[in-house]
């Protein structure tokens, strides 16, 4: 878990303060934590394709927090940011089994910015995680190949489509990961070498998507019909092992701090 780390260049502390205030007088005393979490907060941030993913933890959550929060939501996607994402306390304690992925990732690494630390001590079923890492995967493998049936013979709208895809399938072979052997890096290049050690999995075709997506390797060089055929295969390896995981999870078993 991080919490604290330094923010970088490209994550000004003056900016996120100036959040922070914005929503201490937007919400006065409801206002229970501000977390900065995603991207910046693992230290894999890159200013052209991240953005600060913020928790913004209220008392309640009524019309009324909505219509404060208007102003503010709307300063800070003008800065090219998500809106930040508000739950009720309640909601904190009592979601972590329907959004299990998106609670790992907020617990493991965030950097609280106001008020309580509202993942200590979280609780989060392996069952429901496994099974939302499956559905993920297979969704997003299903989304990939209809997407991709119509564009097969357009070159350069394909090669878009796999870098576009890429950051996703790495976050979700790291929760592959986490299910495997409990840990994973946060770092995406460094998930799917590991993800080639623990699951058998072919780097290339990430490591090639993850080139082009940040212009450090020559893109133009290969054939995207090919590499989506490399691709999907190694995608299906994930799925395959985080589905023979069904019975090892099929217990209530949960995960804490």
């Amino acid at each position: 878990m991080t919490i604290g780390v330094p923010v970088t260049e490209t994550a000004p502390d003056k900016t996120l303060t100036e959040l922070v205030d914005k929503l201490r007088a937007a919400f006065g005393p409801d206002l229970v934590s501000v977390i900065l979490y995603g991207s910046a907060a693992t230290g894999d941030y890159q200013r052209k394709f991240s953005d600060f993913n913020i928790l913004c933890v209220l008392a309640e959550i009524t019309p009324k927090q909505l219509g404060a929060s208007e102003p503010v939501v709307r300063w800070w996607r003008e800065k090219g940011n998500p809106s930040p994402l508000l739950l009720s306390s309640e909601e904190v304690l009592n979601s972590t089994d329907c959004f299990p992925i998106e609670f790992h990732d907020i617990r493991e690494h965030h950097r609280v910015l106001f008020g309580e630390d509202v993942t200590v001590g979280m609780q989060i079923s392996d069952y429901f995680y496994r099974a939302q890492v499956e559905h993920d995967l297979r969704a997003k493998l299903l989304r990939l190949r209809q997407k991709a049936s119509g564009i097969l013979s357009d070159t350069d709208v394909l090669r878009r489509l796999l870098v576009d895809s890429v950051a996703t399938f790495c976050v979700l072979v790291r929760h592959a990961l986490i299910l495997k052997c409990g840990e994973a890096p946060a770092k995406k290049r460094e998930v799917v070498h590991r993800a080639g050690q623990i699951l058998g999995l072919d780097p290339a075709p990430f490591l090639t998507l993850l080139d082009l997506r940040e212009e450090t390797g020559n893109g133009p060089a290969f054939d995207p019909s090919a590499l989506l055929a490399k691709y999907m295969k190694e995608i299906e390896k994930v799925i395959g092992a985080v589905d023979a995981l069904a019975t090892s999870h099929e217990g209530e078993k949960e995960t804490g701090l």
